[in-house]
């Protein structure tokens, strides 16, 4: 017997923090596909470089991913794209950006989803067992704090926090992290930015969450209160939620 169908409600959201003239954050909110990008470069490079990505991932969306493969590759073009675009606009060189989300698996049964992650925005998921961060951040804080050099109350203060270890835009490709797991009703993302975690604690996120069940109200409540909070940087936020039987 097949399994029914599951409904995923996603909405976006984003803010542009103190930084005002400019945001190098993007999203996409498909059907299937969930995904984030924080450029990065100057002369405005890294808002390229992170709509490159966006562009890129709609047109999976458009195709309908099968598997890791295609998120992968869809990585790979996006890098061969930044690189083309920077070598026929000379000011853009060096720009990259990081890419982060969710692709649901087309005609899987049961249906599933696929993780992705390059550089250091992240995904969570709530569920009945509370919040957890599924992404592991490609950062030079993360190095440290693996090679017990400094401890986790450190990691939003340290100077190298926004250093990150692998990013879109490089030559040769970066390999994507993927991680594939079972769609289940209930449970909710979030897709975000660092302008988000580097404002919210976990606890922060999981509250805000449980208070917003609508995914545009969470969304909306996640990027204002990150504002509030500082708004050091761009903080984009896409938050996906899997409802049970549904089309």
């Amino acid at each position: 017997m097949s399994a029914a169908p599951l409904r995923v409600r996603a909405a976006g959201a984003t803010d542009v923090g103190v930084v005002r003239d400019h945001n190098e954050d993007d999203h996409v909110v498909g059907e299937r596909v969930f995904v984030v990008a924080d450029g990065m470069g100057g002369h405005a490079a890294g808002e390229v470089a992170s709509r490159l990505v966006v562009e890129t991932f709609a047109g999976l969306d458009a195709a309908a991913a099968t598997g890791p493969e295609d998120v992968a590759a869809a990585v790979a073009e996006a890098n061969r794209r930044i690189l083309a675009s920077a070598a026929e606009h000379p000011e853009r060189a060096g720009m990259g950006t990081t890419a982060t989300g969710l692709v649901l698996v087309a005609d899987a049964v049961p249906a599933r989803w696929v993780v992705l992650n390059v550089g250091d925005s992240r995904v969570y998921r709530l569920a009945g067992d509370g919040l957890r961060q599924l992404t592991t951040d490609h950062s030079e804080v993360r190095k440290l704090l693996e090679a017990g050099l400094i401890d986790e109350d450190e990691l939003s203060t340290h100077p190298l926090r926004n250093v990150i270890t692998r990013s879109v835009g490089l030559e040769p490709a970066p390999e994507p992290d993927l991680w594939e797991r079972d769609a289940e009703p209930g449970e909710t993302f979030v897709v975000c930015s660092d302008g988000l975690t580097n404002e919210l604690g976990d606890d922060d996120l999981e509250r805000l969450l449980r208070e917003n069940p609508d995914p545009q109200d969470a969304a909306d409540a996640l990027v204002a209160a990150a504002v509030q909070a500082g708004g050091r940087d761009n903080v984009t936020v896409v938050v996906v939620t899997v409802d049970g039987a549904g089309s």
